[in-house]
């Protein structure tokens, strides 16, 4: 694995905007945009290397755009499946999922990600 390469920061856009009960079920669209935006004016917290970010949505939450220090991808079915994708393509450099679905943490520790849960974000 290059160290030197920036870390690829993979977020769960669903499983973080779903882990605070603050009404995002009436605008998950919203919420999403509410999380790209605080990602990309902060960053990984306790992170003070270069990332790359990457933002993956699904479902109601599809079609928010990308912005500078973020990258938005929407997931052509399952997140999940994507999220795993994604990190199955850089095997070359350090990774890291915020998450926490079991599955998916399993499915991508395999790959050799870090996983980290949705709290890694939070103020």
């Amino acid at each position: 694995m290059d160290d030197s390469s920036p870390l690829l920061v993979i977020v769960d856009a669903a499983n973080v905007v779903g882990s605070v009960p603050d009404g995002w079920w009436r605008d998950r669209r919203g919420a999403a945009e509410r999380l790209r935006d605080r990602l990309a004016e902060r960053g990984l917290p306790g992170h003070d290397g270069e990332t790359e970010i990457v933002l993956v949505v699904e479902g109601a939450a599809r079609g928010v755009a990308s912005v500078p220090g973020v990258r938005v991808e929407d997931a052509p079915g399952s997140g999940d499946d994507h999220m795993v994708t994604l990190v199955a393509r850089s095997p070359d450099r350090p990774r890291l999922v915020i998450t926490a679905d079991r599955e998916l943490r399993h499915r991508v520790t395999e790959l050799g990600a870090e996983v980290r849960g949705p709290r890694t974000l939070r103020d």
